[in-house]
């Protein structure tokens, strides 16, 4: 997955101001290295392989006979294991429902649980407090009864969901304090979930590894110094382009990591999700004729299940003979490519990473990659990539409001 295409080789094989970055970044990167070696980056402590979880082996055979997982949550906290889940889809026999937004359609997806008696519900919530997470549980609560079925995952202090907790002497997770929600993927906070997904949780964490691997920090660093050139120049409109839908989450994840990590202080990346080849026939022109504000990363996947559909020959004529036995991934690869090929002659900045999806270690590495470039770029960026101040400001507002 980490290879020479990651990088952006068709924009700066030649830039001397990148290669003046590319310096900065390598000493920015050792610094780092340091920190996290001598423990002074806590929150990180959940991608390595040492990391203790809050719970045990008993809780997760306790919660892993419900058939249905239904997780309520916002933001950082449900978006990792929402990634989780469609990543390994096919993998994962119960059935899982998330509730991340205030949508009267999420209940009418609801509905589609044919045995609440065999569901069970996560809540998570760092501070305890938050207002969408609350009210997803207040309504479903006002329907069912979800005594015996509740897990919380939110700090150990005096909050919303803790006094609930205790009130229904329901399970309790700690989320540490130190794990800021976009940061806490590898956490309880997606660990436990992927946990009752069945998969192998302890695969995806190997920072450790990763810091020493030259292929690894070779990639990162490229791509690290590549982001901060493009920005400086002012191409600051960081787009996805994906191939495959099961990556969309991914995706999703991504953008929240970047956006509150870095849109500080009058500077940041902004981050668009572009569905592909649908977007082809709407967005496409604009990226490829529009302004030069925009990089790209393309999401693409090695999808063996997809080459199982074919196209019919019965729609085969003179004029679409091109199509004949080609399988869907095939057709998707080839937009993919001539997209890339495109880009490339008009010299439009992109990188790419594609994935098998077939282990755990993987989508751990990739995890792992995209929380250490945000990181890094921070730090060269001189901003906080932990704190999200602004936001704050709006949650205070809508209390204000409600309370009149």
């Amino acid at each position: 997955m980490l290879n020479k295409n990651n990088f952006f080789k068709n924009f700066f094989l030649n830039s001397k101001k990148f290669n003046k970055n590319l310096k900065k970044t390598k000493k920015v990167f050792e610094n780092f290295k340091s920190d996290f070696k001598n423990f002074e980056l806590p929150l990180l402590d959940s991608y390595t392989e040492g990391y203790e979880f809050d719970f045990s082996s008993k809780t997760i055979k306790k919660f892993s006979k419900f058939k249905n997982i239904v997780i309520i949550g916002m933001g950082g906290s449900i978006l990792g294991s929402k990634t989780i889940y469609s990543f390994f889809k096919e993998r994962v026999k119960k059935n899982v429902f998330f509730f991340d937004n205030l949508d009267n359609h999420l209940f009418i997806e609801f509905k589609k649980i044919q045995n609440i008696k065999n569901s069970c519900f996560i809540i998570i919530s760092k501070s305890g407090n938050t207002i969408e997470t609350l009210s997803n549980l207040g309504i479903i609560f006002s329907k069912f009864s979800l005594i015996g079925k509740l897990v919380f995952i939110t700090e150990f202090k005096a909050n919303s969901l803790t006094n609930l907790a205790n009130k229904l002497n329901s399970e309790i997770i700690e989320h540490k304090d130190y794990i800021v929600g976009r940061y806490s993927v590898l956490s309880e906070a997606g660990m436990f979930p992927a946990a009752l997904m069945g998969l192998k949780i302890n695969k995806f964490r190997n920072l450790q590894k990763m810091v020493t691997n030259k292929k690894f920090v070779t990639a990162l660093i490229q791509n690290i110094a590549a982001i901060y050139t493009l920005r400086t120049q002012g191409i600051k409109n960081s787009v996805i382009l994906n191939y495959d839908s099961s990556l969309n989450d991914l995706g999703s994840w991504y953008q929240q990591l970047v956006a509150e990590s870095l849109g500080k202080k009058k500077k940041g990346i902004n981050t668009i999700l572009s569905s592909a080849p649908k977007d082809h026939h709407s967005l496409l022109q604009l990226y490829l004729d529009g302004p030069r504000d925009k990089f790209f990363t393309f999401f693409n996947s090695i999808d063996y299940k997809n080459n199982k559909f074919k196209i019919s020959k019965k729609i085969i004529s003179n004029n679409t003979n091109f199509l004949r036995n080609k399988s869907l991934r095939s057709i998707l690869n080839a937009q993919s490519q001539a997209t890339k090929h495109i880009f490339y002659l008009k010299k439009i900045p992109f990188r790419e990473f594609t994935f098998k999806k077939n282990n755990e270690d993987e989508l751990g590495m990739i995890f792992t990659f995209f929380v250490l470039e945000t990181i890094i770029l921070a730090r060269m960026m001189n901003v906080n990539p932990f704190d999200q101040p602004a936001v704050e400001q709006v949650k205070i507002e809508t209390k204000k409001i409600l309370s009149n």
